[in-house]
């Protein structure tokens, strides 16, 4: 599986960016699709994830009422919409896929990672 993610930039707080992720491969042998984010120095840290079949999503504390993830099916991408961005949003995003069923918050959980976008929040 290969993931690849966009929609990155320089935004100011308060905006609104669309990240986007395109699976390929072998993607009908995951279960769950990720995002997780991590900021210098810092570890990274689960955001929302969602699953392919019946759109279960679950989003952090820290995201929750300002992001909202997405996926559509039949073009294999999942989205993750950013609403109300803060300075502390700026980080690296990483898109994530899962093949267990099992957890779906922790890195570990899932096996398959994109390469990132970063994401840098000016106030």
């Amino acid at each position: 599986v290969q993931l690849q993610a966009s929609g990155g930039g320089l935004v100011q707080a308060g905006g609104s960016p669309r990240l986007s992720c395109a699976a390929s491969g072998r993607t009908f042998s995951t279960y769950r699709m990720g995002w997780f984010r991590q900021a210098p120095g810092k570890e990274r840290e689960f955001v929302a994830s969602i699953t392919w079949i019946g759109g279960t999503t679950y989003h952090a504390d820290s995201v929750k009422g300002r992001f909202t993830i997405s996926r559509d099916n039949a073009k294999s991408m999942v989205y993750l919409q950013m609403n109300s961005l803060k300075p502390e949003d700026t980080a690296v995003y990483y898109c994530a896929a899962a093949s267990s069923r099992r957890g779906g918050t922790n890195r570990p959980d899932y096996e398959y990672w994109g390469q990132g976008t970063q994401v840098t929040v000016s106030s």
